[in-house]
Order: structure tokens, then sequence, then C-alpha cells
């Protein structure tokens, strides 16, 4: 899509462009915003217990556990 310069537009351009657009918005499918807050919580709650940030990581499979102690005497 070519880059188009709002600034070199007539004002009936813009406004066609304006129009377009909010033919566009207006065919979109709105849902309440409690609806959705409700299935993104669920979603997310249905993998907590697969979740390492949530449960965290077992030692025997955590890559970033320390191999090993220094011992200065």
């Amino acid at each position: 899509m070519p880059v188009i310069n709002v600034e070199d537009l007539t004002d009936l351009d813009k406004a066609k462009m304006e129009v377009n657009q909010l033919k566009i918005e207006v065919k979109l499918e709105r849902e309440k915003v409690s609806k959705g807050c409700e299935e993104i919580m669920e979603y997310i709650q249905s993998g907590t217990d697969d979740d390492p940030l949530v449960k965290g990581i077992p030692e025997e499979k955590n890559p970033f556990k320390e191999k090993g102690g220094c011992v200065i005497s």
C-alpha cells in the first residue's frame, strides 16, 4: 500500500478517507469489557498449574541454579 501524505490531500479526500474508516469500524463486532475481562481471567487461571512464574521452577529442571560453590580457605 503506498504511503499517503495527509497534508497533501484536499479536505474532500480527507473526508472520504474518514467515511471509509467509519464504514469499516461500524462493521466490527463489539463486546462488553466486563465479559471480555471474565474470559481473559478464566484463560489465565486455567494455565496457572503449568505456569513457572506462578508455580516456580523445580530445582532439578532449573538451568540457572548454582552448580557449585566457591570455597576460599
